[in-house]
């Protein structure tokens, strides 16, 4: 499967998609990655694994329009099937969901639906929840609404500030997204009444405490 990868910043999520494409036997490739952002730094880890990659600057369009259609014609020009958004910082366009529909996924840094949009973390430690996480889902015309394909989970440990959380968050999506971009490419996912249904899926029965029992 071909995938396109849109980022805005440093591209951590990026290069762990890039480095499951690059091991033998992964079902993707990533064909490209294009940043909002001139200087993005995700920019970088598309050099090192040699996928091309280029700047489609939004400020340089009249509007939101014509900003989508230059980015519809470099995803149709590079061949993509699959666009995986990676701390992509733009709020995509109805029409633009509906060109690419069940064709775009992102991951966020909660276990939605709880704490949608920005500045998760703190808002998780604001109402005190033990568990808290990230999710893939499909892109939908709502802001973190569509339906959710995969979420992992991490505990929220005492006097943890949202930087400290952050990053025990993050470590857990570089391992769900390229679980999940995986599952899509191999034809195990299909949408069924706005859920995302997973054929052979298996699970860990065994609950996640927090607080941890004694023992």
């Amino acid at each position: 499967m071909k995938v396109a990868v849109l980022i805005s910043g440093r591209g951590s999520n990026l290069r762990s998609l890039l480095e499951a494409a690059n091991e033998p036997g992964f079902p993707a490739e990533v064909v490209t990655v294009i940043a909002n952002r001139p200087g993005a730094g995700g920019l970088d880890h598309a050099t090192v694994f040699g996928v091309a990659a280029q700047t489609i600057d939004h400020t340089t369009f009249a509007g939101r329009a014509a900003f989508e259609a230059a980015l519809t014609e470099a995803l149709e020009a590079a061949g993509a099937e699959l666009v995986c958004l990676a701390g992509f910082m733009r709020v995509l366009s109805e029409s633009f969901v509906s060109r690419w529909r069940d064709r775009i996924i992102n991951i966020h840094p909660s276990l939605l639906p709880l704490f949608p949009g920005l500045d998760t973390h703190a808002r998780a430690l604001a109402a005190g929840v033990k568990l808290h996480g990230c999710s893939v889902h499909f892109v939908n015309e709502g802001v973190d609404e569509g339906a959710i394909l995969g979420q992992a989970a991490v505990p929220v440990l005492a006097g943890d500030t949202p930087e400290q959380l952050a990053a025990r968050v993050l470590q857990a999506e570089h391992r769900l997204y390229p679980h999940c971009l995986r599952l899509i490419a191999e034809g195990r996912v299909r949408l069924d009444q706005g859920k995302a249904v997973v054929d052979q899926a298996t699970a860990d029965e065994r609950p996640l405490l927090n607080p941890a029992p004694e023992s």
